[in-house]
């Protein structure tokens, strides 16, 4: 009965990772939700950019903070742009990494992530403006709209609570008087103040097309860096070539799962069928884990996990090798494959733990092109415990009673 549980569970995990198989059959009465791997940068083609942040002028209590603000900001500015499933982190203590997968113009990227619009609003006095200390620092929000009597595109502000209350203050003496808007030192609107303002809202009008007021809006909404940055590295791979990656570590995922496959079957013979249907198991238990959680799966991901195949066989390796041992000293197949995982676990469980350490190690420290090693790797060692010790023990133990 167990075998039949597991045969069931592996054949749903198996259409979970492939649902594209059973969806032809079962299309018209059941579809297998189709959810696609995340692919990293390497095999998707996109653009890795490294940042420098300027921390000269903040102390050192600040700092980490003053890197979560940039970072903020341009995970802002870069789901303003649009890319798909981007990943900004900090690295280190000063750098800032951002890939944008799949990104069609990369200086167009690099430029909005770089820009810190500067906007403020300035009082007139004597034929000279004067500035209000009312800025983009207090901004909240803007947002695209439209003149209701004349349907021209226009920003709305909205203003925290400085800036509400400075609002106030403002329009209060200046009713019936100029207030300039600026960007970036020049004007961009010149409405007069009809009256006080104490929602914290004001709009910006001028002869914008709709394009340019919704970039506006949204580098306001972005707000403005708390740090200087600096581009320092700059790396772009091409959708080819991604897919030539892609195709190559397919295939030598496939052809290293039919080495495996067999390896056991030459030397293990009945036990390597046992040994080649745990390992399927294990490889779509672990490719289903890579679509859950998500995984963002690079050529050092696969790296890793081509590499757990090969530690997940170790494991059957030992096992095995034990049974054979106590199969020679005359003990009954039952009890040689209990004594046998007995025997072996010890050794399974220490050289698991060992590789987990120095995955979990090369997570916390290495760069993040090692990371994803790091990652499928721990997550490999981690079921192929599972795998060695419950999966091949419940075959065994049901195929031979």
């Amino acid at each position: 009965m167990k075998i039949i549980i597991l045969i069931i569970i592996f054949v749903l995990l198996a259409f979970f990772v492939y649902p594209q198989l059973p969806n032809r059959w079962l299309g018209s009465y059941f579809k297998f939700p189709e959810r696609p791997f995340r692919l990293g940068l390497d095999l998707l083609g996109g653009a890795h950019l490294v940042y420098q942040a300027d921390l000269s002028g903040v102390a050192e209590s600040d700092r980490k903070s003053s890197m979560e603000g940039v970072r903020d900001v341009i995970e802002r500015r870069v789901n303003l742009y649009g890319v798909a499933e981007p990943n900004v982190q900090i690295s280190g203590s000063d750098r800032l990494i951002v890939e944008l997968p799949q990104i069609k113009d990369v200086n167009e990227a690099i430029k909005l992530i770089g820009e810190t619009p500067f906007l403020e609003f300035m009082e007139l006095e004597n034929e000279n403006f004067v500035s209000t200390g009312l800025s983009g620092r207090q901004l909240k929000r803007a947002n695209l709209v439209f003149d209701p009597n004349t349907n021209l595109p226009m920003v709305s502000l909205e203003f925290n609570d400085e800036g509400t209350k400075l609002l106030l203050e403002i329009s209060k003496r200046s009713i019936g008087r100029p207030l300039a808007v600026f960007l970036d030192g020049q004007p961009i609107s010149i409405p007069t103040v009809q009256d006080e303002i104490t929602n914290g809202q004001a709009v910006i009008s001028g002869q914008f097309t709709i394009n340019e007021a919704r970039e506006l809006a949204g580098r306001l909404s972005a707000g403005a860096l708390p740090v200087p940055i600096k581009l320092i590295s700059q790396q772009v791979v091409g959708p080819s070539l991604g897919r030539v990656s892609l195709e190559q570590s397919l295939k030598a995922g496939f052809y290293g799962l039919i080495a495996l496959a067999l390896f056991m079957l030459v030397f293990y013979r009945g036990y390597g069928l046992v040994a080649l249907f745990a390992l399927l198991f294990y490889t779509v238990s672990v490719l289903t884990i890579f679509k859950i959680l998500p995984v963002t799966l690079t050529l050092a991901g696969i790296a890793g996990f081509i590499l757990s195949l090969g530690m997940a066989v170790d494991g059957n390796i030992l096992i095995f090798s034990r049974i054979k041992e106590e199969l020679k000293e005359g003990k009954s197949r039952a009890s040689a494959i209990n004594i046998g995982f007995e025997r072996a676990w010890t050794s399974i469980r220490d050289s698991q733990i060992t590789t987990l350490i120095a995955a979990i190690i090369l997570y916390i420290f290495a760069i993040s092109l090692v990371k994803g090693f790091a990652l499928t790797l721990a997550i490999g060692t981690i079921f192929s415990i599972f795998s060695a010790v419950y999966i091949t023990k419940l075959i065994l133990k049901s195929v031979y009673k």
